[in-house]
């Protein structure tokens, strides 16, 4: 959604401005000179015709410069940005086992978030440039000094018009929103890659070790295992036989029955 109102508001955008020559012979006037101009913003191209209020002669002028690499670029962006978007979307959803076999899905979905991230950063600091450079060349007050009649203090030059550049200012907005965005998924995106998971595994394995050493150490053996010797049969009765002076209140009263 992002990139489809990035490209939207850049690529999609037409404008214009109009100006007005009064000539000192008003019959040479003309107070409607409209100047259209859209994307891909070549503005070199754009031809307008203006008074030079010298008879009923005038001259072609065009606009100077061309923002197309600039804007083209921010745009080319947006659109493999949504496509990417839409195909990983497809994957996530209805393609996830073979997304994570052989980790092979996550490390090109990292590489491929990196890229774009980057790509994202370089074109909205470009089209912000280039946007700026565009309001200059489109700016009323400039586009007069262009015309030969208007360097005449007798003739009378005004704006009527601006171009109104407020979408191409939300395209700039959310080129650097889609930065943020991508920028964050990187470390999304990096937890479902093998290096997040194998740094991840260290810790749990030695635990296992530590405690599966620790049980075979003896605990259970040593303390109440078939070694300990307290519970083996036999034990008790043995010392009541060979033991008479170590446990006297257990074999004394028999032999002295016996001897009775």
């Amino acid at each position: 959604l992002f990139a489809i109102f990035a490209f939207a508001t850049c690529g999609g955008y037409s404008g214009g401005l109009r100006l007005s020559v009064d000539c000192a012979n008003k019959s040479e006037s003309d107070l409607s000179i409209d100047i259209a101009f859209a994307y891909p913003f070549r503005l070199h191209q754009v031809n307008f015709d203006a008074p030079t209020c010298e008879g009923k002669r005038r001259e072609t002028l065009s606009l100077i410069g061309d923002f197309s690499s600039s804007a083209e670029f921010f745009v080319t962006i947006a659109v493999f940005a949504f496509l990417y978007s839409l195909a990983a979307t497809v994957v996530y959803i209805f393609f996830q086992n073979k997304y994570r076999e052989n980790n092979r899905g996550p490390l090109i979905d990292f590489i491929v978030t990196v890229v774009f991230s980057f790509l994202w950063l370089v074109g909205s600091s470009a089209w912000a440039k280039g946007l700026s450079d565009v309001k200059i060349a489109t700016d009323p007050d400039e586009v007069l000094l262009l015309m030969s009649a208007c360097k005449q203090q007798s003739n009378k030059c005004l704006p009527v018009r601006s171009p109104v550049m407020s979408s191409l200012n939300t395209s700039v907005v959310f080129g650097f929103l889609n930065f943020i965005l991508w920028a964050g998924n990187i470390w999304f995106v990096f937890k479902e890659t093998g290096w997040h998971s194998s740094g991840q595994r260290h810790p749990p394995d030695t635990m296992e070790k530590q405690s599966s050493s620790y049980n075979q150490g003896g605990y259970n053996q040593d303390s109440y295992g078939p070694t300990g010797g307290y519970n083996q049969p036999g034990s008790y009765g043995q010392v009541g036989e060979y033991g008479q002076s170590q446990s006297y209140g257990q074999s004394g009263p028999t032999s002295f029955s016996n001897q009775i």
